[in-house]
């Protein structure tokens, strides 16, 4: 009786071979989508011209990068977070009371409703250390209770701009020590320290979720965590560092305003989120996570603020921008749910 020979079986198609190879092509089909934005940019660019011949002028791009570079972080930090999977809706308050809270602490008794507790040096160590502690709390919350990210994010916005509107009375704070001013006033090479701040910041950003380990495990957690955990990624750790360097990227981009404005308003980052997730989703990150890239949500936050520069130079009501965000979100999904064939919840 002869021996059939048997072919040794092929291996299981399991949901981490799966995961995986739609996570390295994920990657690889959001870096190609990343320049569709890039034509869109040169087109409101002519149009911008077209409409106002200042709009090319040099100091009018300046001063758009330096606007848009305090949102840019907030988008930054939102990026973090929705490539894992997750979303942090309490950035925007972060973003008003880290530099409130420092402001509180270091802006002299009666001379700009502060306390004058502790000297100005310690103004940008306190902002750096609130943000953290913001996202130690929603990691504590979301990572090691297992809370649903989206409510307990929506919880700390509103404790955290109540804490905000508390310490502030509602009024602004002013005279600012000259720690908090200097990135948002400082100027190198003929532009702000906050653009060159922000661009470093994406540029390592794009470094870190494009070629290293820990942005390899972001996009495994965000595309299917139980896989990325079978597979040996420290899910929870990595969720814990990804929701604190939101929270410490957050309260810079909140320096950053405050610096510029010599002031912390009692308000400060209110609505922000809305523009934050605008060009976030137009830049291709998907709100599923596992999908988008650094260089894809820089073009979605440059396109917006572009465009909000454009309708401003043609005298177009500000009510009108704010509704446009909302547009440019909904035709976003409706292009990925054409694009991709699967709508992001």
């Amino acid at each position: 009786m002869s021996e059939t020979a048997t072919a040794p079986p092929a291996p299981q198609d399991t949901p981490h071979r799966r995961g995986a190879r739609g996570g390295l092509s994920g990657i690889r089909f959001a870096r190609l989508r990343d320049l569709v934005l890039v034509p869109a940019i040169v087109v409101i660019a002519i149009i911008g011209q077209l409409v106002n011949p200042v709009f090319l002028n040099r100091d009018n791009l300046v001063n758009i990068l330096q606007t848009m570079s305090e949102v840019a972080l907030l988008v930054l930090a939102q990026t973090v977070v929705l490539v894992a999977g997750k979303m942090d809706l309490s950035l925007e308050s972060t973003f008003g009371l880290a530099p409130g809270l420092a402001a509180w602490l270091t802006v002299a008794a009666g001379a700009g409703h502060g306390l004058g507790l502790l000297s100005g040096a310690w103004a940008v160590p306190i902002v750096l250390a609130v943000g953290a502690l913001a996202g130690i709390a929603n990691a504590a919350l979301i990572v090691r209770f297992g809370l649903n990210g989206f409510i307990v994010t929506l919880g700390m916005l509103i404790v955290l701009r109540g804490l905000l509107t508390g310490i502030s009375g509602g009024q602004t704070f002013f005279g600012l020590p000259e720690s908090m001013m200097y990135l948002g006033t400082t100027v190198w090479l003929g532009v702000p320290v906050s653009v060159w701040l922000c661009l470093v910041l994406f540029a390592v950003g794009i470094v870190v979720l494009g070629y290293t380990r820990f942005g390899r495990a972001l996009y495994a957690i965000g595309g299917n965590p139980d896989a990325a955990r079978a597979a040996g990624v420290r899910v929870e750790r990595v969720l814990t560092i990804a929701l604190v360097v939101a929270g410490v990227l957050a309260a810079l981009g909140g320096l950053l305003l405050s610096g510029r404005l010599a002031s912390v308003a009692s308000g400060q980052g209110n609505g922000y989120i809305f523009t934050v997730f605008a060009a976030a989703v137009i830049g291709g990150v998907s709100l599923n996570g596992g999908k988008g890239t650094m260089f894809g949500a820089f073009t979605g936050i440059l396109l917006l603020y572009l465009i909000q520069n454009v309708l401003t130079l043609a005298n177009v009501p500000a009510q009108w921008i704010g509704a446009l965000n909302g547009a440019i979100i909904l035709i976003a999904l409706i292009l990925s749910r054409i694009t991709s064939g699967k709508a992001q919840d």
